[in-house]
């Protein structure tokens, strides 16, 4: 692994950081550890990483608040919450300010270095595809450039999160055809991770948000309840 795949880790609880900072080291990542949002702002903004992992409970700035900052610098930057092990709302909330995955504590290690490295792979296949010619797409009003990791609609930017990027592409592509949730559970984590249906409903709410943000008539997103979703046909 190139070790310029650099995580961050926030916890406060130092016992998970020193655990799972070990974990991922002994997998080849670059790992920064903050106890706090704060400490954790400051650092990332001098050092850069390529993901970060944040647990949502922490004093002086919790993750939904660090979550918030980081979006407004950069929209593409995985990250993964840790949540409470029955936390159904804050895993929720999570995810419509933008998360791209979450993971209840306690947690397999394991498991996290996987969802880790599926978010990282995510990334590099979209660059590879840019690169290779494909990525690059319009469908009427909007356009779409993995190379760049932009996304806009007619005309007007639309900042996207690595997972609603992927969501997007994969209802774009083919307007007209239903996608069910497992499909794009396929598409936006790889068929290796399972995620619930809410995860994927999250995201597609908060897409739409973002879309009708630019457009308030924005409805090319339609759902087939019981089904899943698609891209209506022009």
């Amino acid at each position: 692994m190139d070790m310029s795949q650099r995580v961050a880790l926030v916890d406060d609880d130092r016992n998970i950081l020193t655990s799972v900072a070990m974990a991922l080291e002994a997998e080849g990542f670059a790992v920064d550890s903050y106890t706090d949002g704060e400490a954790a702002l400051r650092g990332i903004g001098q050092t850069p990483v390529d993901l970060a992992v944040l647990d949502i409970k922490m004093p002086r700035m919790d993750g939904m608040e660090l979550l918030q900052k980081l979006r407004g610098r950069t929209s593409s930057l995985p990250i993964i919450f840790l949540t409470s092990k029955d936390d159904e709302v804050d895993e929720v909330l999570g995810l419509r300010l933008g998360a791209d995955d979450y993971i209840r504590k306690p947690f397999s290690q394991r498991l996290l270095v996987e969802r880790i490295r599926t978010l990282l792979r995510r990334v590099e296949l979209g660059e590879e595809t840019a690169q290779s010619g494909t990525e690059q797409f319009t469908r009427g009003a909007l356009v779409m450039d993995g190379a760049r990791h932009l996304c806009a609609w007619q005309g007007k930017p639309v900042n996207l999160t690595v997972t609603e990027f992927l969501l997007l592409k994969a209802l774009a592509i083919r307007p007209g055809f239903v996608k069910t949730r497992d499909q794009l559970m396929d598409a936006a984590y790889g068929d290796s991770i399972y995620v619930d249906d809410r995860t994927i409903d999250s995201h597609i709410k908060r897409l739409r948000k973002k879309l009708r943000e630019t457009d308030a008539d924005f409805s090319q997103i339609e759902t087939l309840y019981g089904v899943g979703y698609r891209y209506k046909a022009e």
